[in-house]
Parts: C-alpha cells; sequence; structure tokens
C-alpha cells in the first residue's frame, strides 16, 4: 500500500462508515481494484482506521456523552451481540473479506430495502431507547458482519423496526459505532500481534495518515447525512446501493472474461 491508496481507502471510510452503504464493501471493493485486498496490512488498515472515525463521534457529540449512566448500560446492552457473534464467527467472517461479490449481492439486496424502509417504519415518534430496543438493535448491527450489508444502515433500520424517529435511530447507531468499532480494532490488532505481524515505520504513518483524513471526512459526512436523512429518508441510498452492486459485478465479470480470453 502506498500513500496515496491509504488515503483513498480513508476518504472511502470517512465517507461511508455512517451512511447506509457499507464502508467495508466500499473498501474491499477499491481494495481489489488497487490488487491490495489480500494484503495483511490493507486488512488491518481497514480496521484501525476506524479509530478516527469514531473521534469524529466524540467530538460531534461531546456533551451527549456527559449524560446518564442509564444510556452507557444501553449501548453495553446494544453492543453484547457483536461481541459474542464476532468472536463466534471470526474465521467466517474474515474469509469473506476479500470476495467482492459477495458485496456485491450485499449491496443489491440491501438497497432494495432501504428503498421500502421508509413505508413501512416511516419516521416513527420514539425518543426513548429502552434496553430490549437497543438489544435489537444489536441484533440487527451483527447482519453488518456480511461485507456489503453496512452496520450503520443494519442498525438505523434496526432502531426504526422499534419505532424509533430516523434521527434519534441514527445518533444512536453513531454512538454504537464507538464500542463496536474499537472492540474489533483492538481484536484485530491483538490477532496481528499474536500472529508475530510487525509494522514497518512506514506503516505506522500509512495508519496516522488514515486515521487522520478518516476523522476530518467522517465529521462532514456525519453533519451532512443527519441533515439529509430527516427531511428525504432513505430511498436515494437504495438505488445507489443497486446500481453499485451491479457495477461491481459487472466490472468482475468483465475482467474474468478478460483473463479468459
Amino acid at each position: 500500500m502506498d500513500t496515496l491508496q491509504a488515503v483513498v481507502l480513508a476518504i472511502i471510510e470517512g465517507l461511508t462508515e455512517f451512511l447506509p452503504v457499507s464502508s467495508t464493501g466500499h473498501m474491499i471493493i477499491a481494495s481489489s481494484f488497487f490488487g491490495i485486498a489480500g494484503d495483511d496490512f490493507t486488512k488491518l488498515f481497514t480496521i484501525v482506521i476506524q479509530l478516527g472515525t469514531i473521534m469524529s463521534v466524540v467530538v460531534l457529540y461531546l456533551k451527549r456523552f456527559f449524560q446518564s449512566m442509564d444510556f452507557y448500560y444501553k449501548l453495553f446492552v446494544a453492543f453484547l451481540p457483536a461481541v459474542f457473534l464476532g468472536l463466534l464467527l471470526s474465521d467466517f467472517i474474515d474469509s469473506l473479506l476479500e470476495n467482492p461479490i459477495t458485496v456485491a449481492i450485499s449491496l443489491i439486496l440491501g438497497g432494495f430495502i432501504l428503498l421500502k424502509v421508509d413505508d413501512w417504519f416511516g419516521d416513527g415518534e420514539e425518543t426513548e431507547i429502552s434496553y430490549l430496543t437497543a438489544l435489537k438493535i444489536g441484533f440487527f448491527q451483527c447482519l453488518a458482519m456480511i461485507p456489503g450489508v453496512s452496520r450503520s444502515g443494519a442498525s438505523i433500520v434496526g432502531g426504526m423496526s422499534q419505532k424509533l424517529s430516523r434521527t434519534v435511530a441514527a445518533e444512536f447507531s453513531f454512538f454504537l459505532a464507538i464500542p463496536t468499532m474499537l472492540g474489533a480494532t483492538v481484536k484485530k490488532s491483538y490477532d496481528y500481534y499474536e500472529a508475530g505481524f510487525q509494522l514497518s515505520s512506514e506503516q505506522v504513518n500509512l495508519l496516522i495518515i488514515g486515521n487522520v483524513v478518516g476523522f476530518i471526512v467522517a465529521l462532514i459526512a456525519i453533519k451532512s447525512f443527519i441533515n439529509y436523512l430527516s427531511k428525504h429518508g432513505f430511498k436515494i441510498f437504495g438505488y445507489y446501493r443497486i446500481i453499485a452492486g451491479i457495477a461491481v459485478l459487472l466490472i468482475h465479470f468483465f475482467i474474468q472474461e478478460l483473463t479468459v480470453i
């Protein structure tokens, strides 16, 4: 991975992490295009730069972090399904991370769901999140273990299915990203450390660049997304996912045809 590739991947992470379009899916597509998807450092990079996007949530919602402990207990309850299923399915998830076809199919199916989600649930009126609602949102989030599903999309739809407003569901999804992404970063870093993987000084610099770029881009993306979502809903993201998924399939099979020829 070179500096330009690191910056492009970080921009993609910052733009897509909190949008219902799947940041992991987009980074798999981009890294496959660059020819570095199977590289160990690339896999580590795509996880670790999530720390930058986490910090964007902390900065934007700093005052909200001084809420009652009840709010943090609910976040913990929502986080638990990802812990158990993530540990249980870790090897299976890793096996999917180099497969653009999985991403493409997930993008298309998720796109059709987003086209209908506003009709199914509308903009709910609930603003309080119960422990049961938090747990259900946590299980919805686990769907994003399949590359291309979108962690934010799954958790926001999960919140809307419990009659939460789009804005409340989206903001809870942002907060839930913090323990989820931090946990994934720590686990993946520890796995690489245990395997004897060592970072060069150049790779450390790329991680720093990736986190800084991801942080800045995510700041802009979150504010823009909340404003758009509250007024217009999900349909544009549904159309985007379908078009992107079809494009990935066409490109993949076109490249295969060229290889055969």
